[in-house]
């Protein structure tokens, strides 16, 4: 390891040593380090070989959310599981959680890792920074596959007075923009929060086992700068919404994945891509909901392995 890479110590909480319900030979193919990003240090689980591939996730989850994808990408692939900042063992600084600084973060993570081109693969908030990397950096990015968002700016805002089951799974965006009063009313009741936001998004409420949900909550209740972070992307939307209208202008080019649940997005995925892309194929996945990867992680597989391998 060097200055800017360093090992996680074994069995760190949130690590790839110490999370619980891995699937079997997970830890002899993957390792976790630490990457220096500018100023910030990054959390990202690393292995496999064969043509980079990295993964993206949202919120509230870590890395942890892949891990029933990442042994078979890693394959036939490098697989780098990225942590952006304000996420699990990632830095927590202060600002810069606009998708500009975001996509920034994540450049430099994979050059630091010897990769100057690369696929990518966001979910949620992972997809805001994908839309920012494609954008932003595109003699970076080789191809790239979307998961499960709305992009702020691009797609239609939901009414403020919609049906009871929208505003069920969307409710979170405005109160995750608040200031502060969120972190007072979310801190030490996070068990609460956070395992509502997985039942009411996800095909069914129990999608999402209990263990992966309290590694989730585990996370974010371990320190005020954990739940303080978990919050600044939707704080920085206004940030990242004026960029976005500017990114607009000059639709990206390069191939593209997007996949929806049919419990929640739907057509509404597809929708989104025809504003910001050219050379999209879009699917929306039978009985899944906001989280495909761990809901119906086989359907993914057998959608992204051929899409990377094109």
């Amino acid at each position: 390891m060097t200055a800017s890479l360093t090992q996680v110590p074994h069995g760190e909480p949130g690590s790839l040593t110490g999370v619980p319900q891995l699937p079997e030979g997970l830890t002899d193919t993957f390792w976790s380090v630490m990457v220096k990003s500018g100023e910030t240090r990054l959390h990202a689980v690393v292995g496999g070989e064969g043509p980079p591939v990295l993964l993206v996730g949202g919120w509230p989850q870590t890395w942890y959310a892949w891990r029933l994808v990442m042994g078979d990408l890693a394959e036939s692939h490098t697989v780098v599981v990225a942590e952006y900042r304000g996420v699990g063992l990632s830095d927590k600084p202060a600002g810069g959680y606009d998708t500009a600084t975001l996509a920034g973060d994540l450049v430099a993570l994979m050059r630091t890792l010897g990769h100057e081109r690369f696929a990518m693969v966001g979910h949620d908030i992972g997809m805001w920074i994908g839309y920012a990397l494609a954008a932003d950096h595109p003699e970076t990015l080789t191809r790239l596959a979307l998961m499960e968002a709305a992009i702020p700016g691009i797609s239609p805002s939901a009414p403020l007075l919609g049906p009871s089951t929208s505003n069920d799974r969307l409710w979170h965006f405005a109160f995750n923009r608040l200031p502060e009063l969120n972190e007072q009313l979310v801190e030490g009741r996070e068990h609460l929060f956070y395992p509502h936001q997985f039942a009411s998004k996800a095909a069914a409420p129990t999608s999402i086992t209990g263990d992966a949900v309290r590694t989730y909550v585990d996370s974010l209740a371990r320190s005020r700068d954990a739940l303080r972070a978990s919050f600044e992307p939707y704080r920085a939307l206004d940030v990242t919404i004026a960029q976005n209208e500017q990114r607009r202008a000059a639709p990206i080019t390069l191939p593209v994945l997007a996949l929806a649940g049919e419990a929640n997005l739907g057509d509404l995925m597809a929708q989104t891509m025809a504003m910001i892309a050219t050379n999209v194929r879009s699917v929306v996945l039978a009985d899944v909901g906001h989280y495909p990867a761990e809901e119906d992680p086989g359907a993914v597989l057998g959608l992204l392995l051929p899409f990377l391998a094109e």
